[in-house]
């Protein structure tokens, strides 16, 4: 292996690019494949997790891999396609090795796992040989032990495969992913292991990932929650992400949630449980980029440009008189985006709205909902009552979610990709 480090954090591998040789990226690492050996003989690592499109994991053996650096792993272009599934005399280092409590063998000291680290032999191998652990200090919440970098052999108790590992170390691997990409983690744990990541999760990461998650997910773990956590996390919730999952829940348990949710949350909430599931007003957020007639364009670019809109939210502003909030005051018009970025940042909005499109009514359906955005080649449209209130606006993501097959996201993650066995991935991971 060229250009490769002589000792490698685990940790510091999760979401890093993956390249092939012509420089082209075919994913993301999500984890570290390794063999757990008899003690005192350190495990052996066996190859990367790599997440490729759409939401598949694949398995890259590591004597394939021929650049490790801090932002970027190169391999060699050879990538078997088929999904990866863990095998029962494999461990995946972050998921199952990082937090895990474990002993030093000559005191029995019990020590919280940081991070592992892997280093090449002079035949290729990579092996684990050292362990980052931090000592607990026993003396109040506030002071944290004495972190320290050992030797493998120099600890024990690694080999229960969740015993004594919590959600904060998995939680911190993965950080930087999307939410998407998080679902799909969550999604393959055990109903255990879910639940613990989901009490570790703050209420805004963990509302994210619930709206990328299929409904028997969802429903499972904001159960698990306690009510009074899983109203926080309605709230954190786009109103119309919130709707659907409390219309999975029975009346009564949907009824107390939405009681414990702050009015201002609660109350658009409700407005789109009003409405069919499979309409414009079912379909529609309540909470779209809304400007009056009187801001400029500067000040409408200012409000797409959040990092945390949806980029079809962002793809438009609508133009409304006050009250902004809705049901809003009178609703003028459209602004695109493109328009926007044409005209001068003193423009007023008012003086740009595209008037002339229709909008939807909360009561067409969702083929009349699909054929209009596909019509005018649109991502969003407005959705305006009869007496001419913006009451939200319908995204194409949403449209396409319901078009699609009802357990398409348990399709997408559960799918096992085609293709046949590699021989040097079996020769490697040998049989189970």
């Amino acid at each position: 292996m060229s250009a490769a480090p002589t000792r490698v954090f685990i940790a510091r591998l999760a979401g890093i690019a993956v390249f092939d040789p012509a420089g082209d990226q075919v994913g993301r690492v999500r984890d570290v494949v390794v063999a757990l050996r008899l003690a005192p003989r350190p495990p052996r690592v066996l190859g990367l997790v790599v997440e490729v499109a759409p939401r598949r994991t694949v398995f890259l053996p590591i004597t394939r891999v021929t650049v490790i650096e801090a932002d970027a792993i190169i391999f060699d272009g050879r990538l078997n396609m088929r999904r990866f599934q863990k095998r029962e005399s494999e461990t995946l280092a972050i998921a199952e090795m990082l937090d895990r409590t474990v002993r030093f063998c000559d005191t029995g000291e019990p020590v919280s796992v940081v991070d592992v680290a892997m280093e090449p032999t002079r035949t290729r191998d990579w092996l684990i040989a050292k362990v980052a652990v931090r000592r607990r200090t026993g003396r109040g919440l506030r002071k944290r032990g004495e972190s320290l970098i050992v030797d493998w052999d120099a600890v024990e108790g690694f080999s229960a495969v969740e015993h004594g590992q919590g959600a904060a170390g998995l939680i911190a691997a993965f950080e930087r992913m999307k939410p998407a990409d998080l679902a799909n983690i969550v999604h393959e744990l055990s109903p255990k292991r879910r639940a613990e990541v989901a009490v570790a999760l703050d209420d805004e990461r963990l509302a994210d990932v619930l709206e990328e998650l299929p409904e028997d997910d969802q429903v499972e773990i904001l159960g698990n929650l306690g009510v009074d956590r899983a109203a926080d996390v309605l709230e954190a919730m786009g109103p119309d992400d919130a709707a659907d999952l409390l219309g999975e829940l029975p009346a009564e348990q949907r009824e107390r949630l939405l009681t414990l949710m702050e009015p201002q949350d609660a109350a658009p909430v409700r407005r789109l449980l009003t409405y069919p599931d499979e309409s414009a007003g079912g379909l529609m957020t309540s909470d779209p980029v809304i400007v009056p007639p009187d801001a400029t364009v500067a000040e409408a670019l200012a409000l797409i440009r959040r990092p945390d809109l949806n980029p079809a939210l962002a793809a438009q502003v609508y133009v409304c008189r006050p009250p902004t909030a809705t049901p809003t005051g009178q609703y003028l018009g459209t602004v695109h985006f493109q328009k926007l970025l044409r005209e001068p940042p003193p423009t007023l909005v008012s003086g740009i709205v595209d008037a002339e499109l229709d909008p939807l009514r909360p009561t067409m359906s969702l083929e009349a909902v699909a054929m209009f955005l596909a019509t005018y080649n649109l991502v969003a449209g407005a959705v305006v009552d009869e007496n001419g209130h913006l009451l939200g606006a319908v995204t194409i993501d949403d449209v396409l979610d319901h078009l699609l097959p009802e357990d398409w996201r348990e399709t997408v993650m559960d799918a096992v990709a085609e293709g046949s066995a590699d021989p040097e991935e079996e020769a490697l991971r040998g049989t189970t």
